[in-house]
């Protein structure tokens, strides 16, 4: 392709050429990372008093308070690295698609991809999978309690990242639709990551003024979190055309990861000056309302979203550069592996629920064996059947 070609397709595209929109090995198997830490945390959720994934309404034994602090603050941070990093990488890989196919068949290959797994976890796999779950722990309801009459109404699971990634993914092409192309913009800088950083903590905090973190709603929206998903995706599509998913600068990698370690290595600390040592017993000041404590989260949470996707961003393209048959069999069949997670778990954890073990050994177990059980099922279900074309 010769240069002069090159910038005319660049231009029709948005600033989206061919060679941009190719696929990156290295996040590919970052998102396969993800999406097993996903189905270890759900498992380890599961045991949990604070609660976090829907086992946790029958479980049979759960952890001490100890246990579930360490668990937190080495689950929490990383959880906002985990769902940011997905929403950026997600935004990098959208305007691409959209110049390709127009905003009509990007619209309905996405609801195809994310809206039909969505449909399918709400209204069956996973209030069966709920139904199970009460009914091995003895208790008697039905299928429609679980689909509309629990706290968590109208529950799909973990599939509520496919439906938000949807209503950000079809808002955008809607905006593109009536703006026209997008305009390019440098590589951002440090100083811009910062106000950005700065802005979703104040925004987080009003936001939880009026819905709690936590909180639950009709189809598990996940409201609360919403000013960090929508921050993480525009800045992954403002930045599609920079280089940046191929590279991160090392003196921006290298910034994040300071400001995260820095966050990290001071949450122990914080925790004791507060005196949080119970967090299932004292988490509701940090969970919203006007309280200096819903503004340290909101504060933390900016942080590590901010600073920890762009810094895992990094590390994925410096350290995953490998491949090999497992590696590429799990990238492959990490969508598939995230969509049936919620089935699998339930269904390891009842089997396991007979064990006199506690909650400290139940947990990790359930997850190496759902992460090995889920990511096998999603290799054969990309690769030996029919859903591969849509997975």
């Amino acid at each position: 392709m010769t240069a002069a070609r090159q910038a005319h397709d660049d231009k029709a595209n948005g600033g989206v050429t061919d060679q941009r929109t190719r696929r990156v090995p290295a996040l590919d198997t970052l998102r396969a990372a993800l999406v097993a830490w996903i189905i270890g945390g759900h498992a380890l959720l599961g045991y949990s008093a604070v609660g976090g994934w829907a086992y946790d309404e029958v479980n049979e034994v759960t952890f001490t308070p100890v246990v579930e602090l360490v668990l937190i603050g080495i689950l929490g941070p990383s959880a906002l690295f985990v769902l940011g990093t997905f929403f950026m990488i997600a935004g990098l890989f959208t305007p691409g698609p959209l110049a390709r196919r127009g905003p009509a068949k990007f619209a309905g290959h996405r609801a195809v991809r994310l809206g039909l797994p969505f449909v399918l976890s709400l209204l069956v796999l996973w209030p069966l999978s709920v139904w199970l779950a009460y009914y091995a722990a003895g208790r008697s309801v039905t299928f429609g309690w679980v689909l509309v009459g629990r706290e968590r109404m109208l529950d799909s699971g973990a599939l509520w990242f496919a439906e938000v990634l949807l209503v950000f993914s079809l808002a955008y092409a809607s905006w593109r639709t009536m703006t026209g192309e997008q305009r390019s913009r440098g590589l951002i800088t440090g100083k811009q990551l910062v106000v950005v950083g700065i802005a979703l903590a104040l925004v987080t905090f009003v936001v939880r003024l009026w819905t709690q973190a936590r909180a639950t709603e009709v189809l598990d929206l996940h409201l609360w979190q919403w000013p960090q998903l929508a921050v993480m995706f525009w800045l992954g599509v403002t930045q599609s055309h920079t280089g940046l998913r191929e590279r991160v600068p090392t003196r921006l990698y290298h910034g994040c990861g300071v400001a995260v370690a820095g966050v990290i290595l001071a949450l122990p600390v914080l925790a004791a000056v507060v005196g949080v040592g119970d967090v299932a017993a004292q988490a509701d000041p940090f969970l919203g309302g006007w309280h200096w404590q819903a503004l340290l989260l909101a504060t933390v949470e900016a942080t590590l979203v901010v600073a920890g996707s762009m810094w895992l961003l990094g590390f994925a393209q410096r350290r995953f550069s490998g491949t090999g048959p497992v590696i590429t069999g799990a990238a492959r069949g990490s969508f598939a592996a995230f969509v049936i997670q919620g089935p699998v778990l339930i269904l390891l954890a009842v089997a396991m629920r007979p064990l006199p073990l506690p909650a400290e050994v139940k947990g990790p177990l359930l997850a190496v064996l759902a992460i090995v059980a889920c990511f096998g099922l999603g290799w054969l279900a990309v690769t030996r059947t029919p859903l591969g074309k849509l997975l």
